[in-house]
């Protein structure tokens, strides 16, 4: 009990110094249990909508996807004879053909796309009595013929859809112009979806190619009759027919689910892993506050010691007053946890995906883990400053508080850190010595454990070399100030050291990221200096295939010397091993190796584009014995078998079409139906010379009415790229700033212990003629060194690890490093206005000291 009231009183007595330990802990609970608590509501707002939209048994066809992206642009179908013999079945109360397809964009009388901003696909289908699971028509009336369209609620609303506003459907068999004559809402959280019903004769013709066939046939059960009796039922009917997929409304739902699963678990985890960098960096502030605490009892613990408390007395004490920090800041992190994830919510309903708080999810787990993390990581971290509170001597109550660290511990942890930074480092030069990029990865993720941990065991010697190289090009600019401002820094290189770790940790992922992502743009922009010689590509930001008419429009364009068709066909290969494999094979006009030239390690790749010819990547053909002038059995998916001649072999040192396999578009059309062969992924286009500026515009001219592609030319598409992986970067950026800000809190809590630390010291200063102004400046001099030694140790740190990871990515033909100068100074700068902003509170409260009183306080 005597262990719990002094742990107790000593927690309240310095509960403004727990405050900001307290914000860390809260900070990344709150990340946590926001990520989990945002997840759980995504999961159970889709896992609503596949429930409301499954039909009691569904009938698809066998070899039909939920995420396929046909390859011709229309789904898999089947029958609509087969509605009759379904609706025979016994249980069947009724049985509706459906139709949907993703393979369309829907757009206004402006050419504006309709579709989701935010990656939801935009559905078209027709519509059935079993969309009134899900829905209902608030206004008009269900599409009655060809030139009506019913559009979802949410839809119109974010585009300001109403009854006779006209829309345009583009599918790959013609666009379907309707104006809207219902709008529908959802019964359930839509979560960003894009939808519109055709009548069910017009969503045959124009979706699927054929005025007889359906996607699904929906079915409805009698009253009584259970999802899998009926399942029984329907599959007897079609006398087991192994062409069909059967399922219960439970597994449908469960199947859509597992689309979406691993999307949202990648979601989930990463976010979590950015919350976990904020619980490592949140270690350090506590160890620093806990050791500050520590180190400013010593005097009082001594006096603890003579009067009876034992080792383990004074460590429990300690300990405890952890749990009870690790609690308040857990339970107050839970609460903002659940308020991030109503924020995350809000967010993403603003920028097109629609998260409803009725679907809030907060599972008892999510608390739970929360208050669990928290405990442990504050315990975890205040062990070591408990230890050596046990270890303070009766005796130490005769010293001056704030007791020297043993050099002799000192050292050992030098010679750790010095043989951890060492084998991190070889680690690091193994990584870019790997011929395989499995082999190097593992290297990778060694080095960059073991110099981590390296520098921050290392931290406090680091301290004493950094900080005075530093003090001579910042600090000794200031003066006699900016003196004492090093050699406050200097006092305690241990609280430097690991200050410094904690800003460290957030800035070397920084730095690795930049150097990652300027490579991966200087090598992709290089590569395609070398390779793509085509003036112009054309292709869908969002994945869609380019639809025929799309095509025909760009074959026009005037000032075009000449476009060139680009196809992924699924087939199974057998080769000259007897080995099968199956692949994507790419099938393009003869014109495709002016547009991109690519190596050859054999043969010659115009053959590839002769009559039954092909060519294979150097990597498939090693793996397979193929040699030039042998003969792959290739046997098309969605058409007949042919053996093809092997005439080209091409280099796989390249990132653009890396170990693609090329035969003509000809060869192709002789063994895949006209009605099932695949739509252009992609398209190329060269420009007459001198015609360049003309044909630009030309192009974008003739395909202003289909806004789902874009034209870009050689610059668009280098900017493309760069702007998709910075903003990938931004989000990573984002993300990692609740570690910063963590670290922040660090320096300002160091700081602040630091001045009460230093109180007698402050008022004796100011007696001697330290104004208020100096005072504050050495101050935020101290802070300024303190941060700009963590940012230096990061950034250090983070090249090196970026520019191993870079030499993997040399394997896969991203062979240019590029270290982003810009970003790594403007980091660097930045610490020191971070340094700045830390050190306000605590130069403010150091400022406004009462001299007497700080030169009578005790210790």
């Amino acid at each position: 009990m005597t262990v719990w009231k002094t742990s107790m009183r000593n927690f309240f007595a310095h509960k403004g110094r727990m405050a900001l330990s307290a914000v860390a802990v809260l900070l990344s609970v709150a990340f946590v249990c926001g990520t989990l608590v945002f997840t759980d509501t995504m999961n159970t707002t889709f896992d609503k909508l596949f429930a409301a939209t499954s039909a009691d048994v569904t009938v698809s066809p066998k070899s039909a996807k939920i995420e396929d992206n046909p390859e011709n642009g229309k789904p898999e179908s089947l029958p609509a004879s087969l509605v009759a013999q379904v609706e025979k079945a016994d249980g069947v109360k009724k049985a509706e053909g459906t139709i949907s397809s993703m393979a369309v964009t829907v757009v206004d009388s402006h050419n504006k796309n309709m579709g989701s901003e935010t990656g939801a696909p935009t559905i078209a289908g027709n519509w059935t009595q079993n969309e009134l699971r899900s829905m209902e028509i608030t206004s008009g009336h269900a599409p009655r013929g060809p030139t009506d369209v019913m559009v979802d609620a949410d839809t119109a609303d974010r585009h300001h859809l109403k009854i006779g506003d006209e829309l345009r459907t583009i599918a790959v068999t013609g666009d379907i112009r309707a104006r809207i004559s219902g709008i529908a809402a959802f019964k359930v959280t839509n979560p960003g979806a894009a939808i519109v019903y055709l009548d069910t004769a017009t969503a045959q013709q124009k979706l699927l190619g054929a005025p007889d066939v359906f996607t699904q046939i929906s079915v409805t059960a009698e009253p009584g009759v259970d999802d899998t009796q009926l399942k029984r039922n329907v599959a007897t009917a079609l006398d087991g027919s192994a062409a069909y997929k059967l399922q219960t409304q439970k597994e449908a739902a469960d199947a859509n689910k597992d689309s979406m699963g691993s999307f949202l678990d990648v979601m989930k985890y990463a976010m979590l892993g950015f919350a976990g960098i904020a619980f490592l960096v949140g270690i350090f502030l506590i160890v620093n506050t806990f050791s500050m605490l520590v180190a400013q009892r010593t005097r009082e613990i001594g006096l603890m010691r003579a009067i009876g408390s034992s080792r383990k007395q004074v460590n429990r004490s300690v300990l405890l007053e952890a749990v009870l920090l690790g609690i308040v800041g857990s339970i107050l992190g839970v609460a903002a946890g659940v308020g991030l994830a109503v924020g995350l919510m809000k967010v993403m309903s603003a920028i097109g995906m629609e998260l409803s708080t009725q679907d809030l999810t907060v599972a008892w787990t999510t608390p739970v883990i929360g208050l669990a993390l928290g405990v442990i990581v504050t315990v975890f971290a205040a062990y070591i400053p408990a230890r050596r509170a046990g270890k303070v001597s009766p005796m130490a109550a005769l010293r001056d508080s704030g007791t020297p660290a043993d050099a002799k511990s000192g050292w050992i942890r030098a010679g750790i850190g010095l043989v951890l930074t060492g084998a991190g480092t070889a680690a690091l030069w193994a990584t870019t010595q790997a011929d395989k990029s499995s082999d190097g990865s593992l290297f990778l993720g060694l080095g960059v454990v073991l110099t981590l941990i390296g520098f921050i065991v290392i931290g406090p010697l680091l301290a004493g070399v950094v900080v005075r190289a530093l003090s001579v090009l910042v600090l000794r600019l200031f003066g006699p100030v900016g003196r004492l401002a090093e050699r406050n820094a200097l006092r305690n290189p241990r609280r430097t050291g690991a200050t410094g770790a904690a800003l460290m940790i957030g800035l070397a992922l920084v730095a690795c990221l930049s150097v990652v992502g300027s490579s991966m743009v200087a090598s992709a922009t290089d590569e395609l200096d070398k390779s793509v010689g085509a003036d112009f590509i054309v292709q869908s930001s969002t994945g869609q295939l380019i639809v025929p008419q799309a095509a025909k429009a760009l074959e026009t364009a005037p000032g075009i010397e000449h476009v060139t068709n680009y196809k992924a066909i699924s087939a199974k290969l057998t080769n000259p091993d007897g080995s099968t494999t199956d692949e994507h094979v790419t099938a393009a006009d003869p014109t495709y190796p002016q547009d991109l030239r690519r190596e050859t390690v054999a043969g010659d790749l115009t053959a590839a584009y002769g009559k039954n010819a092909m060519s294979v990547g150097e990597e498939y053909a090693t793996a397979h014995g193929i040699k030039v002038g042998e003969t792959v059995t290739v046997a098309f998916k969605a058409g007949e078998t042919a053996k093809l001649k092997v005439a080209a072999i091409t280099s796989d040192d390249t990132t653009v079409d890396q170990g693609a396999m090329y035969l003509s578009t000809a060869t192709a059309e002789r063994y895949v139906p006209a009605d099932k062969m695949p739509k252009n992924v992609i398209m190329f286009a060269k420009a007459q010379d001198g015609k360049e500026k003309e044909a630009y515009a030309a192009l974008k001219s003739s395909l202003a009415e289909y806004p789902q592609y874009k034209v870009q030319n050689q610059a668009d598409f280098k900017q493309d790229l760069k702007d998709q992986i910075g903003q990938l970067l931004n989000i990573v950026y984002g993300l990692l700033a609740l570690a910063i800000i963590v670290a922040v809190l660090g320096v300002v809590n160091t700081l602040a212990l630091s001045v009460v630390e230093r109180t007698r010291e402050i008022g004796l200063m100011r007696a001697i003629g330290l104004s208020r102004r100096q005072l504050r400046r050495m101050i935020r001099l101290e802070s300024v060194v303190i941060a700009l030694f963590g940012a230096l140790l990061g950034l250090g740190l983070g090249m090196g690890w970026g520019t191993s990871a870079q030499k993997l990515l040399a394997l896969e033909g991203l062979g240019v490093l590029e270290i982003p100068w810009p970003t790594i100074i403007s980091v660097f700068v930045a610490s020191a206005f971070v340094g700045l902003f830390a050190a306000l509170v605590p130069a403010f409260r150091a400022g406004r000291m009462n001299v007497l009183n700080a030169i009578a306080t005790d210790g």
